[in-house]
């Protein structure tokens, strides 16, 4: 919105800032405490540093650390940190991507000299970030093999207020699945910002999905009729769905670059006492979460619960993958449709190359392995992701530790005594 001038007056610049700020805090419904300490910052950090790019982008970052300083009363809970103003909606309003959000706060950080504490959560967030950003991508092609696609999907007629409710579309159910993981995953810190534990997260949300719609006579239309997973007999006029859920982890570890171990562990320690949970708290209902009856009541309330947390705990709304506006929000590489214009490829090549570039500066997903490892690591494969990378580092060490006991052995207990 503004450029960076030096031979512009900075009383000017100053009064332009605070104009600005003043415009983005009534958008966010701001208080004007929080107003004030990000323009002081701002005007501060102004006079010893040269500020490049969009003075906007500087006072998002200014705002946001002004944000997080502050403390709200809280009915029954004590006190709770920020003011209930999300990172995402500060970005969206400021006009300012996660990757130039997270490249411009590092430089505030440093100017600023910001506390450690302050840091490791920017740390954490744009480790999250990444993450989900990974597993994003590799949600669509697996849902498309699961489900049918949602992009192919007829557009609903609009209907009146009394008309019944209709059956959840294949486009809701992929956003639903979406924000169920999100809204799991963010309950579990070890999880969050783990690639390998946050991937088998994720298909423990898939088959949940799949049970559901397996389990429903009238919601197996959803169903991909060439996935590998479905029963034998699912194509023929007499068949019923099993009194106990079906279970696909084993198909789509097979699949899709999964640890069978690993993913059946993260299901029975954290996602179904979580699910658990979530129907003793009247968050999910019924005995099928897809029907009629139910998705819809399903669907707001998990919404509403998430929603609070971002307030509360998260920050960064993973929602916007889902959004249309995502590439230029976030940066997320979007599915390529064959209608497509030319230049809306081009814009979304230049987010995939910004993207790979974050990534490769962060190089967190990489396997360190010393040039006398190599005979530990897999035969070179001409494409490998990051999930795969991941899982294959973990699969190593399970296969270096498979049948040790969970103790010391006689040969270490001679050494000690």
């Amino acid at each position: 919105m503004f450029e960076e001038e030096p031979q512009a007056d900075g009383a000017a610049v100053v009064a332009a800032a605070g104009e600005a700020l003043q415009a983005l805090c009534q958008e966010l419904n701001l208080d004007e405490g929080s107003a004030a300490e990000a323009l002081d910052d701002f005007t501060a950090i102004r006079g010893n540093y040269s500020l490049e790019g969009e003075v906007m982008h500087w006072l998002a970052c200014s705002l946001y650390v002004a944000c997080r300083k502050s403390i709200i009363p809280t009915v029954g809970k004590g006190i709770m940190e920020g003011n209930c103003v999300s990172l995402t909606r500060i970005l969206r309003s400021a006009k300012l991507s996660l990757i130039q959000f997270f490249s411009k706060m590092k430089k505030w950080m440093d100017m600023s000299n910001l506390p450690q504490e302050f840091r490791e959560r920017i740390e954490r967030l744009e480790r999250n970030f990444e993450v989900s950003t990974v597993i994003f991508k590799k949600f669509e092609p697996i849902f498309l093999d699961i489900f049918q696609n949602p992009y192919e999907e007829l557009p609903k007629l609009p209907r009146s207020r009394k008309q019944r409710r209709i059956p959840c579309s294949v486009k809701d159910l992929f956003n639903f699945c979406w924000t169920l993981f999100v809204y799991t995953k963010g309950n579990f810190r070890m999880i969050g910002d783990d690639l390998v534990n946050s991937y088998h997260l994720l298909l423990c949300c898939l088959d949940l999905i799949f049970a559901n719609a397996i389990m429903c006579p009238n919601r197996r239309d959803l169903l991909n009729p060439s996935f590998k997973g479905l029963p034998s007999d699912f194509h023929t006029a007499d068949f019923r769905a099993s009194e106990e859920p079906l279970c696909i982890i084993a198909v789509l570890c097979e699949l899709h670059d999964g640890l069978l171990v690993e993913a059946k562990g993260i299901k029975e320690h954290y996602f179904k006492p979580y699910i658990s949970k979530l129907f003793d708290r009247k968050i999910l209902k019924g005995e099928c979460l897809l029907d009629l009856s139910s998705f819809t009541d399903n669907s707001k309330a998990v919404n509403k619960e998430y929603e609070e947390y971002v307030l509360t705990v998260g920050d960064f709304d993973e929602r916007i993958f889902l959004g249309a506006d995502a590439e230029e929000e976030i940066g997320t590489p979007r599915k390529f449709t064959g209608d497509t214009p030319l230049g809306k490829l081009t814009a979304q090549a230049n987010v995939e190359y910004n993207l790979q570039q974050h990534f490769e500066k962060k190089r967190t997903f990489a396997p360190s392995t010393p040039l006398t490892g190599r005979r530990y690591l897999r035969e070179k494969e001409a494409i490998i992701t990051p999930v795969a990378s991941a899982t294959q580092s973990v699969s190593r060490l399970q296969s270096t530790v498979a049948g040790l006991k969970n103790a010391p052995s006689e040969q270490l207990i001679n050494i000690f005594e």
